[in-house]
């Protein structure tokens, strides 16, 4: 059985470096994208140990303590300190419960991903008195450790009696045994100074290595900003919206914008890489790189706000699947995208090709600005950071979405038609087809990193499935075929002066063009309803070519099978192997189209259907 070991969360204190933040919200209550920091901590340990959980509390206790009732978290222990005891004096004072068990402390102002189970396992294998969860993070480095990763001394130099210890930075989480309380004094008190005297008594104070872990000691205004930014960015977004943050028709959101719970934006305001506190309120005019509060505008530099080195040249910009990475470059008052390929990138020259071919073609595409195939980088166009996803996380009048959805699809007609009727010119493009090899490739990809790498379910009936897969790929090969962009949804479209624009057009090849309509109509990013999904539809059938919109309408539902399959594949390929976790959040639309869909036809695909069933 496991043994079981308490907690306990540091958060007394006055978060002075944090304000005006910190002068209406407590430090450990300062949300990341709509969830408090204290109750990502709460749940983080909540999973991790196995015993009870307490606090200190001191500034703004009775904030912090009504929230404390109000949540899921009500049977914390709080212990209320009068004055601030230190972090040595919290622990002493919360002595009768951390004395009869192993116990885990947390700092309240650190958020990472660091692995407390790791830690507390760790922890009992060396047997140690305190293990310390420690990173190579050069800017806090002070802790100094022998050879066998024991604390040797605390301090901002390097021990003159030695030059052979490592260096590095608490990470504000650490583990004890109840026998480490002897070593802190009554009152006020420091736990540094009690693992030095414990440990020059001859007990074993320990470390365990998180370098690599994402972690932010959230104590500044420009950390707390990168800590969101970084998080949207870990979790594929760039915009976060509060549920309360109301229509926001004619608002400009660039870079990462964050919108806390009552926070109101007002029509025609313009934000750049902002982030409004609860109940927070904008006027009608541009904002950047600040933190607003009910009282303030805290302004930042941009790299402040998004966590780069100061004399960072360049941003990294987007969250895609893509291994190509895009950064941001700005000079003589404009700012460009710099796409850098790796080294056999086989869509490098495809994506130059394309480019020049698009654009000759009127298809809203980035414009090319320069090459420098030894280095395998380009310059683009800057577009923006706002995606048509991104654009949709805002509460907007529902003719606005139709408006938008409608100029996409005009893209997409122009991509079928006008591009489709000059492929010759193009013929990297006009030689690369989506045929049967191709579409039963996507399916096998689909049973493959979906069904048995994701799902873990090996199917029983392989041999019929792959027959009706056969016959799938077979009708989907059989229709008429133009370019196609491959993968145009929502995050792939990109908002600028209130038109679409594309990106990410490199996989494009010839085609049925339902599988466009599908992958932008039927799209896990955005559920459309209906009866705009239909008014959409037949605004693509009513203007395109009469022979191209006949036989979208016999091949709609094979592409859109095919279409979700390859999705879903992609989603257990990018999040199982390439470690791209937020994809994961996009599985239970991409399912529910597929089974949807399936059930349209599920006569015709019996074993397929089946298997469909059984995810």
């Amino acid at each position: 059985m496991t043994e079981t070991v308490n907690a306990f969360v540091l958060a007394a204190g006055f978060g002075l470096r944090l304000r005006p933040i910190t002068n209406r919200i407590p430090k450990p209550l300062i949300p990341i994208a709509g969830k408090p920091l204290l109750e990502r901590i709460l749940d983080k340990i909540r999973v991790s140990v196995s015993g009870e959980i307490g606090i200190n509390l001191h500034y703004q206790k009775e904030t912090l303590e009504g929230w404390l009732k109000s949540s899921s978290f009500s049977n914390v222990k709080i212990f209320v300190e009068d004055e601030i005891l230190g972090t040595g004096g919290a622990l002493k004072n919360a002595g009768a419960f951390l004395s009869d068990k192993t116990f885990v402390v947390h700092n309240s102002d650190i958020f990472s991903d660091i692995d407390i189970n790791r830690l507390i396992a760790y922890h009992k294998r060396k047997g140690n008195l305190v293990t310390l969860a420690v990173h190579d993070f050069p800017k806090f480095n002070n802790l100094f450790l022998d050879e066998a990763g024991l604390l040797k001394n605390v301090g901002l130099s390097r021990p003159e009696y030695s030059q052979n210890l490592v260096s590095r930075a608490f990470a504000g989480i650490a583990v004890y045994e109840p026998e480490f309380l002897r070593f802190l004094p009554q009152g006020v008190s420091s736990v540094v100074d009690a693992w030095l005297t414990a440990a020059s008594s001859g007990e074993t104070i320990g470390v365990c290595d998180f370098t690599g872990a994402k972690w932010s000691d959230i104590g500044t205004p420009a950390a707390y900003a990168s800590t969101v930014t970084d998080f949207l960015r870990t979790n594929g977004e760039t915009v976060y919206l509060g549920p309360s943050t109301g229509i926001c028709g004619n608002v400009e959101i660039n870079g990462f914008v964050i919108v806390e719970n009552e926070g109101k934006i007002h029509e025609g305001a313009k934000l750049c890489n902002c982030l409004l506190l609860p109940g927070a309120k904008i006027e009608a005019k541009p904002y950047n790189n600040c933190i607003i509060g009910l009282d303030f505008e805290l302004q930042l530099k941009e790299h402040e706000f998004l966590g780069m080195p100061e004399n960072s040249e360049s941003i990294l910009i987007g969250s895609g699947g893509s291994d190509r990475n895009y950064f941001r470059q700005r000079g003589a008052g404009q700012s460009y995208v710099v796409m850098k390929a790796g080294d056999g990138d086989p869509d490098f020259e495809r994506h130059l090709e394309y480019t020049r071919f698009f654009s000759s073609c009127g298809v809203s595409v980035p414009e090319l600005i320069s090459v420098d195939y030894a280095r395998k980088e380009v310059i683009f166009e800057d577009l923006g950071d706002l995606s048509l996803y991104s654009w949709l996380k805002c509460t907007r009048p529902a003719p606005d979405i139709e408006r938008m959805y409608k100029k996409t699809m005009d893209v997409l007609i122009k991509i079928h038609t006008d591009a489709s009727d000059r492929v010759d010119e193009c013929p990297a493009l006009a030689s690369r087809i989506f045929d049967y090899a191709y579409f039963r490739w996507e399916t096998e990809y689909f049973i493959d990193r979906f069904v048995r790498g994701m799902r873990g379910i090996e199917p029983e009936n392989i041999a019929a499935v792959e027959s009706e897969l056969n016959k799938l790929a077979s009708l989907s090969d059989s229709f008429r075929k133009t370019i196609i962009h491959r993968d145009f949804q929502s995050q792939n479209i990109m908002i600028m002066n209130n038109n679409p624009r594309i990106i990410d057009y490199q996989g494009a090849r010839m085609a049925p063009p339902a599988y466009d309509i599908a992958s932008i109509l039927w799209d896990p990013y955005y559920l459309l309803p209906d009866t705009v999904r239909e008014n959409l539809l037949r605004h693509y059938l009513s203007n395109t070519k009469t022979e191209i919109a006949e036989d979208v309408r016999r091949s709609l539902l094979s592409c859109r099978l095919q279409r979700h399959m390859q999705a879903l594949g992609a989603y257990g390929f990018l999040s199982k192997i390439k470690g791209k976790k937020y994809f994961l959040k996009h599985v239970p639309e991409g399912l529910r189209l597929l089974k949807e869909d399936i059930a349209l036809c599920e006569e015709e695909y019996k074993n397929l259907a089946e298997l469909i069933s059984l995810l």
